[in-house]
């Protein structure tokens, strides 16, 4: 029993250090340098200054952090359209095949998502495996010019974030009750009226949470902007990493990473939120 209780202090131990130093620590250093002084030699100057969060408001930025949750907002829907059947039929096959389909869909994690999005470069260039693929099935006559356009990014976000949608969709279909959906049937409901009214609502933390690890990482994945979108589509990433790296801005670009923080921190208050009231209406019923 003392071995137990010891061998549990020391693992809380290791994770609280962890979080403290990776991940405490770095974000009350970004806070800090958020309300710094930009200093050309020495990066940042030690005189406090609310400079960096006032030019949030700035139209320019404002423009791109709209164009981000545009573009992160298409890309989750369409993740959505794509992740649901599939999580649904993934689910819904005998469960010998689950884990290999699973497997599937993690698989491309083993590989560093910068390759994958060259390879996609690739695969939508003008003389692309997909323009050469449609001309050779008589679709189109000459090459789409899909690169460096919205399209290619938005593409780019889906392809590298719908494991994160299929994912928690499957562990909520999963977890559906066969019985309701047979009482329903029972009670004079057809398949749409069981979809809507049984499937989605059961399954409607799945979707909330797919959603969230969806669209708050396609509003930073600069890599995908730059490589796809030719720098011309511009994700609040890109801002990030231009203040750090080209203009040397380090307040600013340290101000947008914590108005980024504090977006993702509403969206998952509103998450838990929604889920608790879900939860609280299911007991009441």
């Amino acid at each position: 029993m003392k071995t137990t209780n010891k061998f549990q202090n020391i693992t809380v131990s290791v994770i609280f250090g962890w979080l403290i130093f990776f991940v405490l620590i770095p974000n009350l250093l970004v806070l800090f340098t958020s309300f710094m002084t930009k200093d050309t030699s020495n990066l940042i100057e030690f005189t406090f200054s609310l400079e960096s969060y006032g030019r949030l408001i700035d139209p320019l930025y404002s423009k791109v952090l709209w164009n981000s949750l545009y573009m992160a907002g298409i890309a989750t829907v369409i993740c959505l359209i794509i992740g649901y059947p599939f999580a649904f039929m993934i689910a819904k096959l005998p469960a010998k095949y689950r884990p290999f389909l699973l497997f599937l869909v993690v698989l491309p994690f083993w590989t560093n998502s910068l390759i994958r999005i060259y390879g996609m470069k690739i695969f939508l260039g003008v003389k692309g495996i997909l323009n050469e693929s449609l001309m050779w099935l008589g679709i189109i006559d000459t090459p789409i010019r899909i690169l460096n356009t919205e399209i290619a990014v938005i593409i780019g976000l889906v392809y590298i974030l719908l494991p994160f949608m299929i994912l928690p969709l499957y562990s909520s279909i999963e977890k559906i009750d066969g019985r309701l959906l047979e009482a329903a049937k029972d009670l004079g409901a057809n398949a749409f009226q069981r979809f809507v009214k049984v499937i989605i609502p059961l399954t409607m933390p799945g979707i909330v949470a797919g959603c969230l690890l969806v669209l708050l990482p396609a509003m930073g994945m600069f890599y995908v902007a730059d490589l796809l979108g030719g720098a011309k589509v511009l994700l609040v990433g890109n801002i990030i990493k231009s203040e750090f790296l080209v203009t040397r801005n380090w307040p600013f670009g340290a101000a947008i990473s914590i108005a980024l923080t504090i977006l993702m921190a509403l969206m998952l208050y509103v998450y838990y939120r929604a889920n608790k009231l879900m939860n609280k209406k299911v007991e009441l019923e």
